[in-house]
């Protein structure tokens, strides 16, 4: 079984960069590095070798700090098939349903449209790790930039179905935010509300709230809930169709400031 070791970096305002070491390969990933300089700073402190960059979009935060890497390491960068063309330094392409083997650990890969065309999700099933980029946040989801509400609903559809231990590394600290206006949707969710006092608690004390586990995200995330009945009916949309409620929701959250 696999063992591995996870590192979260974060860079810019609000970025989380992640490197995954397979200690039995001696292999090193960083997943979505927006920047260089503290992937590879993290990398001395930790002893490790790049050996590879694990790309879920081509925004670039996401992306703009493959070249230097690859330059430096001359490692293997693995982006969406789809999107082969934005991903900078691209060697392998991956979508839906491949297999990626990282030494002993392998993901699996997920094609989930609706932030951008050709956005990816890695899945360490072993390990429990789900390396989603801006397609699933703690509490939130990404911007339909180029994509439908249906698209997206599909998308995390697929994310939802995953064990209840899935760490979800999502590549985003937005997680307050994020609540303050999922109550705004499901005020009467009380592991929601127990949550954001959790989260309140973490972020007066500097800390992370990522990665956060599937089982809490299906429980308070709106966004993973566009078929509860309580969100049906604060957004006036009793309709029993939830890719008209995530659209409501999304609509709202792209307004929403708080």
């Amino acid at each position: 079984m696999s063992r591995l070791a996870i590192e979260q970096i974060p860079v810019l305002s609000d970025n989380y960069v992640y490197l995954v070491h397979e200690p039995q390969a001696g292999l090193t990933a960083v997943v979505d590095p927006a920047v260089a300089e503290p992937v590879q700073e993290r990398l001395r402190a930790k002893g490790w070798r790049l050996t590879h960059i694990l790309n879920t979009h081509h925004h670039p935060d996401h992306v703009g700090g493959n070249l230097a890497l690859k330059a430096a390491s001359d490692c293997i960068v693995v982006g969406p098939g789809a999107d082969r063309e934005r991903i900078p330094g691209i060697d392998v392409t991956v979508g839906d349903g491949d297999s990626y083997g990282f030494g002993a650990a392998v993901a699996r890969v997920f094609d989930v449209p609706g932030h951008t065309r050709g956005h990816i999700a890695y899945w360490f099933a072993e390990d429990a790790a789900l390396f989603c980029g801006d397609t699933l946040f703690a509490l939130g989801c990404g911007r339909l930039f180029e994509g439908s509400p249906e698209q997206m609903w599909h998308s995390l559809g697929k994310l939802r179905a995953l064990p209840d231990e899935t760490r979800v590394y999502c590549a985003h600290e937005y997680t307050q935010s994020n609540g303050r206006f999922a109550l705004t949707v499901e005020p009467g969710n009380a592991a929601l509300r127990a949550r954001m006092q959790e989260i309140d608690r973490r972020r007066a004390q500097g800390l992370p709230t990522v990665p956060s586990r599937m089982a809490e995200e299906r429980a308070t995330n709106p966004f993973l809930r566009a078929d509860s009945p309580e969100i049906g009916r604060v957004l006036n949309l009793a309709t029993g169709d939830p890719v008209a409620v995530f659209a409501e929701t999304r609509r709202r959250k792209d307004g929403f400031r708080g």
